[in-house]
């Protein structure tokens, strides 16, 4: 018998195994940071990027990504803005593989709500998508006059109307939970 080959038989055997285990190792690791990874996260990576966003209605609204808060994204179409809240979308694409935290604590607390209340300061123009169950989804033309805990009233008018007492059709108090999309006009300026 060689000994000299008995031990590097050996020695290999064991090499072979440490890769093993390490392999092993590193998979683990990248399974448990991959399940830490949360989806406004992943948004986050993808600011920049052309996506589309799929809603439970069934409806998919795509442009680029421009925004990625705590609750709500944002999206950049040519003319408009759409702010999606996560909770009305189930499915994206175009998302890139990287993650990137929120260093801010103040916009980890920005919430949605804070998003409405901002459109409703700034008396702005919406077209606010509601999702509707079986109906799919109703759009409502308007200016949010208030945002409460969880929910919002709107001063419904006509598409394109300002809002005047003469043009308000109804108030629509809307549940935050039932907010599909909510469409503005681009802030003037470069375009995007």
């Amino acid at each position: 018998m060689r000994w000299d080959a008995l031990f590097q038989d050996l020695e290999s055997q064991m090499a072979a195994g440490e890769r093993l285990d390490l392999d092993s190792e590193i998979t683990e690791r990248a399974r448990t940071e991959a399940s830490a990874v949360e989806l406004a996260d992943r948004l986050r990576g993808s600011l920049g990027l052309a996506i589309s966003v799929q809603l439970a209605s069934g409806s998919i609204l795509g442009g680029t990504l421009s925004h990625a808060g705590s609750q709500a994204l944002v999206l950049d179409e040519p003319r408009h803005q759409v702010l999606v809240p996560y909770a009305s979308a189930v499915r994206y694409t175009g998302l890139s593989r990287l993650a990137v935290g929120e260093p801010s604590r103040v916009r980890q607390r920005l919430g949605l709500a804070s998003a409405l209340r901002g459109l409703a300061r700034d008396r702005a123009a919406l077209a606010v998508i509601v999702a509707g169950g079986q109906a799919g989804e109703t759009t409502f033309h308007g200016v949010i006059d208030r945002v409460g805990r969880d929910y919002l009233d709107l001063a419904v008018t006509g598409a394109g109307e300002e809002r005047r007492a003469a043009n308000v059709l109804q108030l629509a108090t809307i549940p935050l939970a039932a907010l599909a999309a909510v469409r503005s006009a681009r802030a003037p300026g470069p375009p995007a």
